[in-house]
């Protein structure tokens, strides 16, 4: 088996956890499909004041999810939604149906993505790829209002009384 060549760790900063933020935020959905919210997980990590640490970001719902995916060509978010659809098909022989056809397709898709992501945080910044972006994925048919809890933890080492090397 043929494996890549592994470079050095690089320390980007280390010290104790001095700062947190906590919070809050709705997405109203058009139905299906996803919606790209980097920017607003990006200002509540500038506004928290955190330079290095960890950004969470939590769906509270089973029939919506989250990703991080590219966020350059639309293609890419029409073909993911049809390989969904080809996954967790609508009208499959599903016991579960009081909510409707799109309901147990919509719990296996969120099985399938992810209810929760955490991003590192560098010099104040998501530590997201060039094209990559944060999304929620809708994957009822009707419009809803999602809530997303974001959580942020770490330092502003920019402050030397809060940045310590080991």
């Amino acid at each position: 088996m043929r494996q890549g060549q592994i470079g050095r760790v690089e320390t980007l900063a280390s010290g104790p956890v001095t700062r947190h933020a906590g919070g809050r935020l709705t997405i109203a959905t058009p139905g299906q499909g996803f919606t790209d919210f980097t920017e607003a997980v990006a200002g509540f990590v500038r506004d928290s004041g955190v330079t290095h640490g960890l950004a969470t970001v939590f769906c509270r719902h089973t029939s919506a999810s989250l990703t991080i995916q590219e966020n350059a060509d639309p293609d890419v978010q029409r073909d993911l939604l049809t390989a969904l659809d080809s996954l967790a098909p609508r009208h499959g022989a599903y016991v579960h149906g009081s909510e409707g056809p799109d309901d147990m397709p919509a719990h296996i898709r969120t099985m399938l993505s992810d209810s929760g992501l955490v991003i590192p945080v560098a010099g104040g910044r998501l530590g997201l790829g060039t094209w990559q972006g944060i999304y929620l994925i809708e994957h009822r048919d009707r419009p809803h209002r999602r809530e997303i809890l974001l959580g942020v933890v770490g330092a502003d080492v920019r402050n030397k009384q809060e940045h310590t090397r080991p």
